[in-house]
């Protein structure tokens, strides 16, 4: 069971499969692992006290970052991801990132949001310019009411630690252009994901931001 795993210099935070949508252009249709990780699926959602001890068990020399982003959505389990992001900030200085889809008030309407003011920053998957095409490439199980709530959080988590959207290359460039003039609109910077070979253990994220 792979709770954390290495690609490049980054450390990668595994504590679910479950996950509110259902990407078309989801990796995890294209393998079973991502960087030194055989497999990211989870035979059961490890306990706390699991996952520290796998993470006191990790070597972090070279390591310039921690992320919670594995083979699910992370804020499915949002309790036990600020438990564990509390533990690594008690056990080391390297800045953590949340990566999420946006959708944790549909899961949890009484979350607190500037709980994450504990990230360094907060990656939000915007994937779409409009709710029409949200729906189609995100497939959420929310259904209509995602895609605002998904950009209400990320202006609502912004008062606490820094943001920024993401995109992934494979919508196209036309989806890329509006999904840029949104994030511009909404003061927030836009990371566009550059897929490159399979989606395999040998899969390799190449990312740059954009204004």
């Amino acid at each position: 069971m792979t709770v954390f795993y290495n690609l490049h210099d980054k450390l990668y935070v595994n504590l679910t499969n479950l996950c509110s949508c259902d990407c078309v252009f989801c990796i995890r249709g294209g393998g079973d692992g991502v960087g030194d990780a055989e497999s990211l699926w989870l035979t059961r959602e490890p306990g706390v006290a699991e996952i520290r001890a796998a993470f006191d068990s990790r070597d972090l020399s070279g390591i310039a970052e921690v992320i919670f982003c594995g083979y699910g959505e992370p804020m499915e389990r949002a309790d036990t991801v600020m438990q564990t992001c509390e533990y690594i900030k008690s056990k080391c200085l390297l800045p953590i990132r949340l990566n999420t889809n946006g959708l944790v008030k549909l899961l949890f309407p009484c979350f607190d949001l500037s709980r994450l003011s504990i990230f360094d920053s907060v990656s939000i998957s915007l994937n779409a310019a409009d709710e029409a095409e949200y729906l189609r490439v995100t497939r959420p199980r929310f259904g209509a009411p995602s895609y605002a709530v998904m950009c209400e959080f990320a202006q609502e988590v912004m008062k606490y630690t820094a943001v920024s959207f993401t995109v992934v290359d494979v919508i196209g460039k036309e989806q890329i252009e509006k999904c840029r003039e949104i994030a511009r609109s909404m003061g927030v910077p836009l990371r566009v994901r550059n897929y490159i070979g399979n989606l395999t253990k040998n899969y390799v994220e190449g990312e740059h931001y954009e204004g």
